[in-house]
């Protein structure tokens, strides 16, 4: 008995001690950092609220310390450019603290001869080595328990993520800035067959029928909530290979997908209005919708616009396409429209996409009254907020899409589509990658995760980028693999094989 209690009081005495070590150790941490240099780092500041209770121990004050605010500063992707790096970095603030925030603001330490060239959520101003980050409009309040989180284009004369120097909070600089590397990798649990969702008997097509929108949601033929998950073409003229039944009967039986987006580009090398073979695209199109059609699966024709930034530029040749499509396919169940993929640049969507929605829109109704058509919104199919202010009036069976990256897009383009679908904008994801929004840089899985919970807690459609092997990290098949169908495992890129899983895990 006293030799239980003896080691019962010993171990009581271990404990304090490493308590009061505790203790030391983050006194001492406040104020200090790391700085990472590598790309997949974060540098995380924490801080606390200064009127603490004098009659509190040291520890619990420590502890508060860590439990305020927490900012983090994360490099997404980067590139080399004339001896200099371009990067985007994203910033994070999360209130952890018991009231509202109403402004923030950080200052980074940052090489000399740095610029910021794009900004999301805030404004920027550099004075030497330190860039000042001062979140503004949507990212600048955040409630008790939220957290936010804006973003920059930056040029550096080397690669860096940045160190925070110090930060404000409602006007007021906090005091220690405790600094640390997040090395925390993402992962994504595999998901066993037998936990996947049984396949239906039976094809898609005859099973669901002809769709329809419904408020914010699309729906089937019997009225219930459906979503349409699958892959994207790359452009038809570059890639026109994958363009076969049993590549599309593999993502069908094999992936679980029910649609296949066809894009054409409009005005790039091959393009639809830039010199392509008009004939053989078309071809192509009438393979792809036929295919799908044969197994019962939905196809989106996609007027792929990017190089033209403004739909207005080849307005002519898209009335007079969609007008042959939507004859030929106007007795087709499973054929949606995407009438313009990303208007980008100087087009606006009351000056410019809208117009010419409201022009192609009636072409088509001329021939298919109740085809889904899907339109494309600023830049780059982002801007669903906006339009969600000023939709399109007196046409059903309309959605808008939205266009997203994970490494490159993150909370700012997630907020638009949820202000979009609270004020009833019926949303399609009808292009998205892992990587940056360049098609390629390292995934970023973490981002790529949330994107999820916001598209299936809304049952939101989606198609991925790209069905293709172009050595890139959003082609979806492995540079090396010349296979058209039929991909075993080890055949698929990485991101191939996380959105597989995506797709028959839902």
């Amino acid at each position: 008995m006293w030799l239980k209690e003896h080691k019962k009081q010993l171990i009581i005495s271990a404990l304090a001690l490493l308590a009061v070590v505790a203790a030391l150790v983050i006194g001492i941490n406040i104020g200090k950092g790391n700085s990472g240099t590598n790309p997949s780092s974060e540098t995380v500041a924490d801080s606390a609220d200064t009127s603490t209770q004098e009659n509190k121990s040291e520890t619990e004050s420590a502890e508060e310390v860590s439990a305020a605010y927490e900012i983090r500063v994360v490099l997404g992707s980067s590139w080399g450019s004339d001896g200099a790096y371009g990067g985007t970095y994203n910033i994070t603030f999360i209130n952890k603290s018991d009231a509202d925030v109403k402004e923030w603001k950080a200052e980074l330490e940052v090489p000399e001869g740095s610029s910021v060239t794009d900004t999301w959520g805030c404004e920027t101003d550099i004075e030497g080595s330190v860039l000042t980050v001062t979140a503004t409009d949507w990212g600048a309040a955040v409630s008790k328990g939220g957290q936010i989180e804006v973003g920059f284009n930056m040029n550096t004369p080397s690669k860096i993520t940045p160190e925070i120097a110090a930060y404000y909070v409602d006007g007021k600089k906090q005091d220690g800035t405790a600094l640390a590397a997040s090395t925390e990798e993402t992962t994504t649990e595999e998901i066993k067959p037998e936990e996947r969702p049984e396949p239906e008997s039976g094809t898609p097509l005859e099973n669901h029928g002809a769709l329809q929108v419904e408020g914010t949601q699309l729906v089937d033929e019997h009225g219930e909530a459906y979503q349409l998950k699958g892959v994207s073409t790359h452009g038809l003229a570059w890639f026109p290979e994958y363009v076969n039944k049993d590549a599309f009967q593999t993502i069908r039986d094999d992936w679980g997908g029910n649609v296949i987006r066809l894009a054409m580009y409009t005005d790039e090398s091959g393009g639809y209005c830039s010199g392509g073979d008009q004939e053989q695209l078309k071809t192509l199109i009438d393979n792809g919708v036929n295919y799908a059609t044969e197994l019962g699966m939905y196809v989106i024709i996609d007027w792929h616009i990017l190089h033209d930034t403004d739909p207005l530029i080849n307005q002519g040749e898209a009335e007079k396409f969609f007008a042959e499509m939507s004859a030929k396919y106007a007795d087709y169940d499973n054929v949606l429209y995407e009438i313009c993929n990303e208007p980008n640049g100087g087009a606006t969507w009351a000056g410019n996409v809208k117009p010419y929605a409201e022009d192609i829109i009636p072409i088509i109704r001329k021939n298919d009254k109740d085809a889904i058509i899907i339109v494309g919104t600023p830049t780059w199919s982002q801007d669903v907020d906006i339009v969600a202010d000023d939709p399109i009036t007196g046409q059903s069976n309309i959605m808008y899409a939205v266009h997203f990256y994970a490494a490159t897009h993150t909370d700012n383009i997630r907020n638009k589509v949820t202000y979009a679908l609270d004020h009833g904008l019926p949303v399609f994801v009808s292009e998205f990658s892992l990587c940056d929004a360049s098609g390629n840089g390292a995934n970023d899985l973490n981002q790529a995760e949330k994107w999820f919970d916001l598209i299936d807690s809304n049952q939101l459609s989606y198609c991925s980028w790209s069905l293709s092997n172009k050595a890139e990290t959003s082609a979806l098949i492995q540079s090396g693999c010349s296979k058209t169908s039929g991909w075993t495992e080890d055949e698929l890129s990485e991101t191939g094989k996380w959105i597989r899983n995506q797709i028959q895990g839902n």
